[in-house]
């Protein structure tokens, strides 16, 4: 296997997780990340559905800048909620930091996520640059 086609972590400034996992992983030129609505604390913010979504969209931004992209790249978006009425916010939300042409995407709503007060988690995949050989 060559370098290019192992996986390797994105370094980012988020929270480092106990638990045992990256917050983003390249390989073969995609991206592979899910995001939380949590602070650099690691705490989830207040403020409902509106406000974790959009602490969402921050960690995934700052998580596309760390690996050299932008919200242009994304291909997907699977979007988990724990309430079939915050589908709509989420929309609105999305609506403002994504253009056409669209990522694919997917919302499922979801009986509770991995922290209780979590409303709201993105699976996102993402084109990335190839190194040059």
């Amino acid at each position: 296997m060559n370098a290019h086609t192992q996986k390797h972590p994105v370094k980012t400034s988020l929270f480092a997780s106990k638990a045992p996992l990256e917050w983003a992983i390249v390989n073969n030129g995609t991206l592979y990340t899910a995001q939380i609505p949590i602070d650099q604390t690691g705490t989830v913010v207040e403020g409902g559905i509106e406000a974790q979504t959009r602490q969402t969209f921050s960690n995934l931004i700052h998580t596309l800048e760390c690996a050299g992209e932008s919200l242009d790249s994304v291909l997907q978006v699977m979007i988990y909620v724990t309430d079939r009425e915050y589908l709509k916010t989420v929309n609105n939300v999305y609506a403002e930091y994504f253009n056409a042409p669209y990522p694919n995407r997917a919302a499922i709503v979801v009986a509770g996520l991995a922290r209780e007060e979590m409303l709201v988690e993105f699976v996102v995949y993402a084109a990335v640059a190839q190194p040059s050989v």
